[in-house]
């Protein structure tokens, strides 16, 4: 269960208390002076009492036989022989090592919310009364399947519907992720929680309530958000065969030493001090310690690791999948072609007549356009009978002269026709992912402008790197098939999954961890929220991508810069290695301890200090990560 950040800084408030009374009783045993109450106790009580608790709770209720419960006999054997401080110094041990680990687990779950209040609230539904129809605003929750609705420009869509009447521009980001408003007309679908750009519509209402596109979107967020299951301890895993273990060990040593001629008090002695080094304090530290290192290297480096998990999960990933717009694209449409059908029309002309046209335009692409044209110094001039049909295109006087700009669907509804060689040059352009506006000058078509998301300068040689580290790289994109494998092509993904709807790239996560893959996946949009949760881990473009994406994912990039994945991957195998060499260099050490402790050579303060000595090693060996060159 994850703890309230409130809960954790108590903890480390309780420890600290703990920590300085032990300190006190081993300054008191070293200098030979004594007190009415030994400080120790002081420690057993704050650090001890709870870790008892833990255990019986998890042995009674849960049938788990836990850590905690063979560190709870130890210090409960340390006590029955007058041994306060060695009681005292393994509760104390391990509650440092239970607060390193809720440290790096104890986050508040606000995506899930943020994701949940995008869903609209009302509609507009279309009642007929006495011949006439009429608008009456609903809740949303009240719309039914076949209910007409009307959504005017700058409306949130409310439910899943089709078109029956009027076109429009419609920004459906949060569903497919596509960084233009894609144009819709009579027959096509509508999702749930997009946003009406333009022009008014009239829809059907088809998917409603929990069967809408948005609420599915919701629920696969909260279902992925289940599968996550807390970081266990890897020596939890272990404790169901060390506490029988460290029991039999330290009766035979009572027994052996006690048959051998030694005093009853001798050979209990040796036995509470196997107990007491056995307590697997060092491999209970060897995870969490290497992780906050780890977490604390990552910071200094703009990636923010939101759990162990996520970190230990991101050591074993084969493949990675990407977003394209926003994480290996710039999201920022820009004009890259400029076309000139007309020999007796230069480029620059047309430029200059386009954007005149539209700086009228409220339209993304339009608006990319005059930004180029004002970036190439282009003189405009005021456009005269300007009108523009949502969804389609605009049409405006320039200098006396008519002009068109839109879709190639736009121009033919006006009688003006493509050439054979014209449509050659723009499905050239369509092979390449751009977007395209076709212009129309006194009835001809004239010239087209070609307009592209540009690729990340870093993205060609970040996933060579990540090739180079055995790791496979994926393309899950909401936009059409040409723009994604146009794009994958150049940044050397061999792999494109395009077209995808969000439930369709979690299908696409889901199919590729059945056949072997452990997936980390990386996006920026609030689609990507349930591909974010469904991978084994999810890292989001923190400043650029949205709140919610952030929220879900397990790692955020505070930056644009896609170049740290490779450097995210290096950082998280060589945790790894760290964590598993800690536990391999602290059962070594508890070997040891044990074998001493048989022979009586140690007792349960001079073991009680080995095992310290074992514990500050890790600890040391751990915090080399976060000075670490990768």
């Amino acid at each position: 269960m994850v703890k309230k950040i409130s809960d954790v800084l108590a903890g480390i408030r309780m420890t600290v208390l703990s920590g300085i009374f032990l300190l006190i009783s081993l300054v008191l045993m070293l200098t030979g002076k004594e007190m009415a109450i030994d400080p120790a106790w002081a420690s057993v009580i704050i650090s001890g009492f709870p870790l008892i608790y833990l255990a019986m709770t998890r042995l009674i209720y849960e049938k788990w036989i836990s850590s905690a419960l063979l560190i709870s006999i130890a210090m409960i054997a340390s006590l029955s022989i007058g041994e306060l401080f060695a009681a005292g110094e393994v509760a104390f041990i391990m509650a440092i090592g239970a607060i390193l680990e809720d440290m790096t687990v104890a986050r508040a779950k606000k995506g899930l919310s943020k994701l949940i209040a995008l869903a609209p609230v009302e509609g507009r539904k279309l009642i007929e009364k006495e011949g006439c129809i009429e608008e009456e605003v609903i809740l949303a929750e009240e719309i039914k399947a076949g209910d007409l609705l009307r959504i005017l420009p700058g409306e949130i869509i409310p439910v899943d519907g089709k078109i029956i009447s009027g076109s429009s521009s419609v920004d459906q980001s949060i569903m497919t992720g596509e960084s233009i408003p894609v144009d819709k007309s009579v027959g096509e679908e509508v999702f749930c929680g997009t946003l009406n750009c333009f022009g008014a519509i009239d829809i059907q209402a088809t998917n409603v309530g929990e069967d809408s596109s948005l609420q599915k979107l919701i629920n696969l967020v909260k279902e992925a958000e289940n599968k996550k299951a807390p970081m266990q301890r890897v020596v939890d895993k272990w404790a169901v065969w060390l506490v029988p273990i460290a029991l039999l060990i330290a009766i035979g040593t009572f027994l052996i030493v006690w048959a051998s001629g030694a005093e009853p008090m001798e050979a209990l002695n040796r036995a509470v001090t196997v107990l007491v080094v056995f307590c697997p304090c060092a491999l209970a530290l060897a995870t969490p310690t290497s992780i906050m290192a780890a977490i604390g290297q990552a910071a200094k480096h703009g990636v923010i690791i939101k759990s162990g998990e996520a970190l230990e999960k991101m050591g074993k990933v084969n493949m990675i999948a990407f977003d394209k717009t926003g994480t290996l694209t710039y999201g920022k449409l820009e004009v890259s072609d400029m076309i000139s059908f007309n020999e007796t029309v230069s480029q620059e002309e047309l430029l200059m007549l386009a954007a005149s046209a539209e700086a009228k335009s409220e339209h993304p692409l339009g608006k990319a356009i005059v930004n180029y044209a004002r970036d190439k110094k282009s003189h405009l001039v005021q456009a005269e009978e300007f009108s523009m049909e949502a969804g389609k295109g605009i049409c405006a006087s320039i200098s006396g002269r008519k002009l068109y700009c839109g879709s190639e669907k736009y121009l033919l509804s006006h009688g003006i026709s493509i050439g054979q060689d014209q449509s050659a040059v723009l499905e050239n352009l369509r092979m390449q992912g751009k977007a395209l506006i076709l212009i129309a000058l006194d009835g001809e078509c004239a010239g087209a402008v070609g307009l592209s998301d540009r690729i990340r300068s870093t993205a060609k040689e970040m996933i060579e790197q990540l090739s180079e580290m055995n790791t496979k790289t994926i393309l899950l994109s909401g936009d059409n098939k040409k723009t994604a494998e146009y794009l994958a092509e150049q940044a050397g993904i061999t792999a494109v999954f395009a077209e995808l709807l969000p439930e369709e790239k979690v299908e696409n996560i889901v199919r590729l961890q059945e056949t072997g893959g452990y997936i980390c996946m990386i996006g920026d949009g609030v689609n990507d929220a349930p591909a974010l949760k469904t991978a084994n881990v999810g890292v989001a473009m923190g400043s650029i991508g949205s709140d919610i994406a952030i929220e879900a994912a397990d790692i955020a990039l505070m930056g644009d810069d896609i170049s740290k994945i490779p450097y995210l991957k290096r950082l998280s195998c060589s945790t790894l290695n760290t964590i598993k060499g800690n536990i391999m260099a602290s059962m070594m050490i508890n070997a040891v301890a044990i074998t001493l402790s048989v022979l009586g050579l140690l007792n349960p303060i001079t073991g009680a200090l080995v095992h310290n000595a074992g514990s500050v090693l890790v600890v040391l060996n751990a915090a080399l990560l976060y000075d670490r060159k990768f």
